[in-house]
């Protein structure tokens, strides 16, 4: 049986999501853990029998005995390590966003181009199964051509402060963070189109909303109240070379009456609900009909989902499957959030070239 040897870079919580797939996977060795906080790295290479641990990156991609890592780093040195690991001839799953910039993407894809290793972006809701049913709707031309569909992620108090709300290290906030899955999930669904143009606003209203005290929140472990840089919120339409448009909005903050998560697509014979729960909407014999797929879960399996991500980049790296998320798909979303800033920055419409 074939192995494939993983190292990973970065010991947060979402390098947890990869190792425990990792873990599941009968082909996969874990042999090594960097982080730059050298007691987690041990730990974490302990909990999941990773022979060696680094608090340099490096040390770890000049091992000869690693095939491939995940990249789970804060979001500013993305491009770094995904760079350092293809010029150290492995292979990557670096998570999402690919990089913060556009600059810094399109660096990325030129190390891919110079390589023959497998770059694929972590976008773990492709590979949920209530997408993937979706999906093989769609590519059997059930719901026809695609030209419109709606992303929206909605958190009312959801902005977790340390780094994900320092614009530096993240490049912006609800946006790059969790605004990127529907948006993706969206642009996916319809065909992965070139867009054309990009119309965004965001706003710096509500801050953290740290004033807060009578609701739970996700707080990182360097949570300051005082400490933001991000916007509270954005929204934008994006239209395509094929003349479909996609209407997004996604949030930290914002006064809603409950946090929401909605993905739909609609197309010349028929549409869906993804998010929050798959739903198809078709004409049979003159009439209006909704189908539900009898599958696990109509909405996002995080477990399932991360499993069969690591099984696509595991598979794709060893030449037996195509990436699902290759990093050309990372470099046209940073295209479109990038113009989503500069939209709302210089209240215009973008035009992408």
């Amino acid at each position: 049986m074939t192995t494939f040897r993983v190292g990973v870079i970065g010991a947060g919580s979402i390098a947890r999501a990869h190792l425990e797939a990792y873990a599941a996977h009968p082909e996969v060795q874990i042999v090594a853990i960097s982080d730059i906080n050298a007691a987690r790295a041990r730990a974490v290479a302990q909990e999941f029998g990773a022979s060696r641990s680094y608090a340099d990156a490096h040390e770890l991609l000049a091992q000869d005995d690693i095939d491939g890592v995940s990249v789970c780093t804060w979001n500013d040195s993305h491009a770094t390590w995904t760079i350092a690991a293809v010029e150290a001839g492995k292979h990557v799953l670096v998570e999402k966003p690919i990089a913060r910039t556009v600059a810094e993407a399109t660096a990325i894809q030129d190390a891919v181009s110079r390589s023959d290793r497998v770059v694929q972006v972590g976008f773990v809701r492709r590979h949920s199964p209530n997408c993937q049913v979706l999906k093989s709707f769609i590519d059997a031309g059930q719901l026809g051509e695609m030209y419109y569909a709606k992303a929206s992620l909605i958190r009312r108090m959801g902005n977790p402060g340390g780094w994900f709300a320092d614009k530096e290290i993240a490049g912006g906030g609800p946006l790059l963070d969790i605004g990127i899955h529907v948006l993706d999930l969206a642009w996916y669904l319809m065909g992965c189109p070139k867009a054309v143009s990009v119309s965004g606003n965001t706003y710096e209203v509500l801050g953290n909303r740290a004033n807060i005290t009578t609701m739970p929140r996700y707080k990182v472990s360097d949570y300051d109240p005082d400490k933001n840089t991000v916007e509270d919120m954005a929204n934008a339409v994006v239209r395509f070379e094929n003349g479909a448009s996609l209407l997004l909005e996604c949030s930290y903050s914002l006064h809603a009456t409950k946090d929401s998560t909605l993905v739909s697509v609609h197309g010349t014979k028929g549409g869906a609900d993804l998010e929050p729960s798959l739903q198809i909407a078709a004409e049979m014999h003159d009439s209006v009909v909704n189908i539900t797929p009898q599958i696990s879960s109509g909405t996002f399996e995080m477990g399932a989902g991360f499993g069969n991500e690591i099984a696509n980049f595991v598979d794709a790296s060893l030449g037996r499957a195509e990436s699902v998320a290759p990093a050309e798909h990372g470099v046209e979303m940073a295209r479109i959030l990038e113009a989503v800033y500069t939209s709302a920055a210089e209240g215009r419409e973008v035009r992408l070239d």
